[in-house]
């Protein structure tokens, strides 16, 4: 049997604050527990060394405003970087599933970043798929997001993206940050149902979770068929966590970990750091590496203690049935929407950046395609602290572009950037030559990577 690959990166220099949740003390106890229980000696478990990921593999993603310099620390880099090592660690054979134990964390984070917001400013899981796919050639990618918190940044990521299968399970946005993650967000026009959102009532217990996981997920997954599965693994869903208010159980994550059988998975957030995370983390890890996990529990736990109400349950039924549908129609809907939306598809939103207080308004338009999913236009705008207004026009080419859009967007480039206008930065993300460009407002200086 191949072994389970682990990476540890605590990031002892980088937290929001000295007593903010997200801080360096959110894996020391985990580590402390693991290697006190001597997980770390066994043949199922093979220990990897972070590295850096590499600023392309940060603008495959991200269009960083102004610069991937000014958003970034090179915690972030051994963070994401961490996740390249066990996706090479896995594609080459090494370890049959991988968990990078990593922060900071990153699913909140967009394609355009101006700052920080919910604690991230880079997204850990989409830098590694991007990375899988421009390296090995994959395409069909699921990410199921098990973090209490919806995985907005994830979402809007690979929003217009039929290839990639987004699922998250999450406290019902009404109730917590960042306020979204409803049902009827399903993707973009020609991505119509790979986004499946699962927005959870306050106190969820073991019981719904799994019946959302066995009635729904695993379904999904099955009928996708993707080429590799990944858990973005937030663990504040458990009953303990001060930021949010669920009731899984350390048991719960395990179960859930053997059922889903990611192929990597990526720690997100998780902030009762004394009493859930060294058991959740030890769960998970057992529950990968195919160890017995039935003694596992945490020293408070009560089973007769979370009981799911009735209400909740017909709820779940109900959630299950209708998400099921709309992955089932989502070709005949995209076939509608390719009729409907003749040339482009545009949509505007703001986005806040609580982490820094900064505001962003942001355009998107979508240049149809009959052959490919599409290129994207964003108009980008938001006031900094530092740096005060900057505004950024990104075009971005998907990897699996077609000739046409590849050309028309590149002209849309030399266009833009020899007209910059109000805009401060000209963006070009070229996934399929792996070229990514800047021109600054001076038009004398082009950034090529």
């Amino acid at each position: 049997m191949k072994p389970t690959g682990l990476i540890f990166f605590p990031a002892f220099d980088w937290a929001i604050s000295p007593t903010h949740p997200e801080r360096e003390e959110r894996l020391l106890y985990t580590r402390d527990q693991i290697f006190e229980e001597g997980i770390m000696d066994l043949p199922e478990i093979r220990e990897y060394k972070p590295r850096m990921a590499e600023k392309k593999d940060i603008a495959r993603v991200h269009f960083c405003v102004p610069d991937i310099e000014a958003q970034i620390t090179e915690a972030h880099l051994v963070s994401s970087g961490s996740s390249l090592v066990l996706a090479d660690a896995f594609m080459q054979g090494e370890i049959k599933n991988g968990f990078a134990l990593v922060r900071p964390p990153g699913h909140h984070a967009m394609t355009v970043a101006h700052g920080n917001r919910g604690f991230c400013n880079i997204n850990n899981e989409a830098i590694m798929i991007e990375y899988l796919r421009k390296k090995y050639g994959l395409r069909r990618i699921a990410i199921v997001d098990t973090d209490v918190h919806h995985g907005d940044g994830t979402q809007e990521i690979f929003w217009h993206d039929p290839d990639i299968l987004f699922i998250s399970f999450h406290q019902d946005g009404r109730t917590l940050y960042p306020g979204s993650g409803f049902a009827d967000e399903l993707g973009g026009p020609l991505a119509h149902g790979t986004t499946i959102n699962i927005p959870l009532q306050p106190r969820t217990t073991d019981t719904g979770i799994h019946y959302v996981l066995d009635n729904l997920v695993l379904p999904v997954l099955e009928e996708f068929k993707p080429e590799l599965i990944v858990n973005s693994a937030g663990q504040d869903n458990h009953y303990s966590d001060p930021l949010a208010n669920m009731c899984f159980s350390a048991q719960g994550y395990a179960t859930l970990n053997r059922k889903l059988a990611p192929d990597i998975a990526v720690l997100e957030g998780g902030y009762s750091v004394e009493t859930a995370l060294p058991y959740v983390n030890m769960g998970i890890i057992m529950a990968m590496a195919g160890m017995d996990t039935s003694n596992l529990k945490e020293p408070d736990y009560s089973p007769s203690s979370f009981k799911e109400s009735a209400g909740n349950m017909e709820y779940l039924r109900k959630l299950v049935n209708m998400q099921l549908a709309n992955f089932r129609q989502r070709e005949d809907v995209i076939d509608q929407n390719r009729k409907n939306y003749k040339k482009t598809y545009k949509s505007r939103k703001n986005i806040f950046y609580d982490t820094d207080g900064i505001r962003e308004e942001q355009s998107t338009q979508l240049k149809m395609c009959a052959d490919c999913a599409g290129y994207r236009l964003i108009d980008s705008g938001a006031q900094h602290h530092r740096w005060g207004l900057n505004r950024a026009f990104c075009i971005s080419i998907p990897m699996f572009a077609c000739p046409e859009c590849q050309a028309q967007a590149s002209r849309a480039y030399e266009e833009m950037s020899q007209n910059q206008g109000r805009y401060n930065y000209v963006y070009l993300q070229d996934k399929v030559n792996d070229v990514f460009k800047c021109m600054t407002t001076s038009k004398k200086l082009e950034t090529v990577l």
